[in-house]
């Protein structure tokens, strides 16, 4: 039986894209970053976009204290996690008539099959497939900014689906070669 979450959390379904949960991205000078997620949820859910949207609402209660200004009022232009690709113009074909928001935490995610039974395989969970996330929204501050945040908490695999990593397969790339011919094709 899952436990029961806090008003700020939720466990959406969604497509895997940018998954960088198996090592943390590395920043641009070098250092270690978070591991992250962007989470593709399609518009027609609308029981998960509205546990999301109240979730976010939940967080921004929870801080006000950061998020207020001098007359106590949270402003409606401070940034939120949940946005619409079509709107963003995201021409990625995977994104077409999605939502979809970007989850991290500096915690490695903990990865788990449809039996809750631990994925230690890399290439098992990607970008692409389809997965449940527990999600954690939070009021933040940075440099003058506010919003907020969702932290990547964990993953449950649900299902394969399309890798969106863009490579191709080897067996594609290549010609089988004789064992006798030490030529390189052009």
């Amino acid at each position: 039986m899952p436990r029961e979450f806090r008003v700020t959390e939720v466990r959406i379904p969604c497509r895997l894209s940018y998954a960088h949960i198996w090592e943390p991205r590395t920043e641009e000078d070098g250092s270690r970053g978070k591991y992250s997620a962007c989470l593709l949820i399609p518009k027609d859910d609308k029981a998960t976009l509205k546990k999301i949207q109240a979730a976010v609402e939940a967080a921004k209660k929870e801080g006000k204290s950061k998020l207020a200004n001098k007359n106590g009022i949270i402003p409606n232009n401070i940034h939120v996690p949940l946005r619409d690709a079509d709107e963003e113009g995201r021409t990625d074909e995977a994104y077409e008539g999605m939502m979809f928001l970007n989850a991290s935490s500096k915690r490695r995610p903990q990865i788990v099959d449809r039996h809750v039974e631990r994925i230690e395989d890399e290439e098992e969970v990607y970008s692409g497939c389809y997965c449940n996330v527990t999600v954690n929204f939070y009021a933040y501050v940075n440099n003058g900014n506010k919003g907020i945040a969702a932290g990547l908490n964990n993953i449950q695999k649900v299902r394969d689906g399309e890798r969106l990593s863009g490579g191709s397969n080897a067996e594609d790339d290549f010609e089988v070669l004789e064992d006798d011919d030490d030529e390189m094709l052009a």
